[in-house]
């Protein structure tokens, strides 16, 4: 992914779920969710390029994604995005976005959390104090939570789940 990203030319990123377990010491799973500040889509196939004969690249166009699958890892791939809601509606304003408008979306702060792949660091992307979250075991939202839950109320249930399954508080 990172030597992809940097021949490409790609900003790209992993975030969410992924990175969240990586540092609270979770059995790793094995989807992984990449940004990119460009085409999700165009840095899958060049991902599937690199990877070999018979890597297939499902592609999402209604939602601008595409999903490798191998036997060992479900990588799905998105171009960042900001999103913007209507009050008579669920289904989202899209367009393209950088990492910090792409994390702002996100439902929680400990899943905001993204690893610069270009260049592949250690090092955690973290503009809302999604560390410290993990660490104080709180979930709170990255924007005021009237916003992040009126954008998509399912959050709300997320939060509950996330809490019961990490031993975490809500804010």
């Amino acid at each position: 992914l990172a030597s992809t990203a940097k021949q490409e030319g790609l900003r790209a990123f992993v975030i969410g779920g992924y990175v969240r377990d990586q540092l609270l010491g979770r059995l790793v799973k094995k989807d992984i969710d990449i940004v990119v500040e460009g085409s999700g889509i165009d840095f899958a196939k060049a991902v599937a390029s690199r990877m070999g004969k018979g890597i297939k690249v499902h592609i999402y166009k209604n939602f601008g994604t595409a999903m490798i699958h191998t036997d060992d890892l479900e990588l799905e791939f998105v171009g960042a995005r900001k999103e913007s809601y209507r009050l008579d509606s669920r289904k989202p304003i899209v367009e393209n976005g950088t990492l910090q408008e792409d994390q702002e979306r996100r439902d929680f702060t400990i899943n905001a959390l993204a690893v610069n792949l270009n260049p592949l660091s250690n090092e955690v992307v973290d503009p809302f104090g999604g560390l410290a979250d993990l660490e104080q075991k709180i979930i709170r939202t990255p924007l005021a939570p009237d916003q992040t839950y009126s954008d998509d109320p399912l959050r709300m249930m997320r939060a509950i789940r996330f809490a019961s399954q990490l031993g975490f508080d809500i804010e």
